[in-house]
């Protein structure tokens, strides 16, 4: 899993501590994090979007950790 995030954002801190507490309860794929304004094509992208959690390359979830949706992402693996 890819995780959009950049310095300095609430957003991103909260969103990674809720992957965090889940990571406690279930075991996740890996979570790489990227900072979006290190790359210009995801800036253009997601620039606003942040944090942004992609599987696969698709978007699992933006804002907020939508933690039914990963959960049920998992059990379909």
């Amino acid at each position: 899993m890819l995780l959009l995030t950049r310095p300095e954002c609430g957003l991103c801190e909260e969103f990674e501590a809720g992957l965090a507490a889940l990571a406690r309860e279930c075991p996740l794929p890996p979570v790489h994090k990227v900072d979006v304004d290190s790359d210009p094509v995801l800036r253009r992208r997601y620039g606003l979007d942040i944090p942004v959690l992609l599987w696969g390359g698709a978007v699992v979830c933006r804002h907020r950790l939508d933690r039914d949706e990963l959960l049920r992402l998992l059990r379909a693996r």
